[in-house]
């Protein structure tokens, strides 16, 4: 796969962000609403944040965004295909990834499982290289 250097850039932020803990308390999980659509802005406006946007290119657009369920990095795509390599890229730095439509969400879990009662989606985990939880994991 060919990085593009707005995946690179993408990738690195997925990396401080999974690295940083930025997490809040989640809402209880309720039945999952019907997968959301739409620009970045749109996503955004349904979980009430505000895009710092990182990212605005043809391919991909990237937004760091913060509500009261906590930080997280939204990402659109211009196709199915770019979302998934960006996904199988990003998933080797861990994190918790909320992904629908030519879209995903980025951040620790409690953030995720609260943003997907309002998105929708699947949740999808990077690799866990055991920073935080080596004790008793072997190999």
């Amino acid at each position: 796969m060919r990085l593009t250097r707005p995946m690179l850039a993408l990738t690195g932020a997925v990396a401080v962000l999974a690295l940083a803990g930025c997490g809040s308390g989640a809402k209880s999980e309720a039945a999952v609403p019907e997968t959301a659509t739409g620009s970045l802005e749109h996503l955004a406006a349904e979980v009430k944040c505000t895009p710092d946007m990182q990212t605005d290119a043809d391919e991909i657009r990237q937004a760091v965004c913060k509500n009261s369920d906590g930080k997280f990095i939204l990402v659109t795509f211009a196709t199915d295909r770019g979302q998934r390599e960006w996904i199988n890229e990003a998933k080797d730095y861990g994190g918790h990834y909320l992904v629908g439509r030519k879209w995903v969400a980025v951040g620790e879990n409690p953030t995720v499982s609260a943003l997907r009662g309002t998105l929708g989606g699947d949740i999808e985990q990077g690799t866990d290289h055991g920073a935080s939880h080596s004790a008793g994991h072997t190999g």
